[in-house]
């Protein structure tokens, strides 16, 4: 009896023993081999940021600072004119967007001379204007008949770049007849923007951005104001339908 009391006592012991161990799956390691902890659970991807968006976007446009979008256009005579060449040579180039019928080109070549003084100002220090017209064939001022004939009458002694495919313009982000832009002679963008200070159509302004800053370039100087705000009429670029 005594035996068989001890007996159900041993027993009993060792079923709670038995129930009180836990053994985890992951824990049951093959001979051999380290124990594995099963991976964790993959975190959510995490939202990008609105800072970084924008930095992944694009800028409209050429930017001051950096390299000014190079091309090759020809001109009312048929010449072609390419920026690197101008650029390797060392050359101040001055672009400004031309449209001759335009009132706010106009006033720049029938009551004063604001182009064609600027090119003559600077003529003998290597640096280099030309107009550039982008607006779309059929539209205001298009034509290379058209600005040939602006080219005559206003003694423009410089290039009319033609650009009827508004490549080159939308490559700049030009919006506006005379948007203006100042190239340096290391081929960088050193101003952007109006001509000068007077956004109406009836006088120039007092001062002449594109002239402060290529002074500036000249003198070795950093350009104080880089960008101003372009006025004038739209260029009429063309259509992605009229394109194809």
């Amino acid at each position: 009896m005594m035996n068989t009391k001890r007996l159900l006592a041993a027993f009993a012991v060792g079923t709670a023993g038995l129930m009180a161990v836990t053994v985890s799956p992951w824990a049951l390691a093959q001979p051999g081999k380290p124990a594995e902890k099963p991976a964790d659970k993959a975190p959510a991807a995490e939202k990008p940021k609105a800072d970084d968006k924008k930095k992944d976007e694009k800028k409209d446009g050429a930017t001051v600072g950096s390299n000014a979008p190079t091309f090759t256009l020809k001109d009312t005579d048929g010449k072609e004119h390419k920026l690197a060449d101008l650029t390797k040579a060392g050359s101040i180039v001055v672009l400004f967007w031309f449209n001759p019928e335009c009132p706010f080109v106009v006033k720049h070549f029938k009551e004063s001379k604001t182009f064609n003084d600027l090119a003559s100002k600077y003529k003998d220090k290597k640096v280099v204007v030309m107009a550039v017209n982008s607006n779309s064939a059929g539209t205001q001022g298009s034509g290379k008949e058209t600005n040939a004939k602006a080219k005559k009458e206003w003694s423009m002694d410089y290039p009319i770049l033609l650009d009827e495919s508004g490549d080159v313009g939308q490559m700049y982000g030009a919006k506006n007849t005379p948007a203006c832009y100042v190239i340096a002679a290391d081929g960088t963008l050193a101003y952007m923007g109006a001509i000068d200070d007077d956004a109406g159509a009836d006088k120039p302004g007092k001062t002449n951005y594109a002239a402060k800053a290529i002074d500036e370039l000249l003198a070795g100087k950093k350009v104080t104001t880089s960008s101003t705000k372009p006025y004038g009429c739209s260029v009429k670029y063309a259509s992605k339908k009229d394109k194809k």
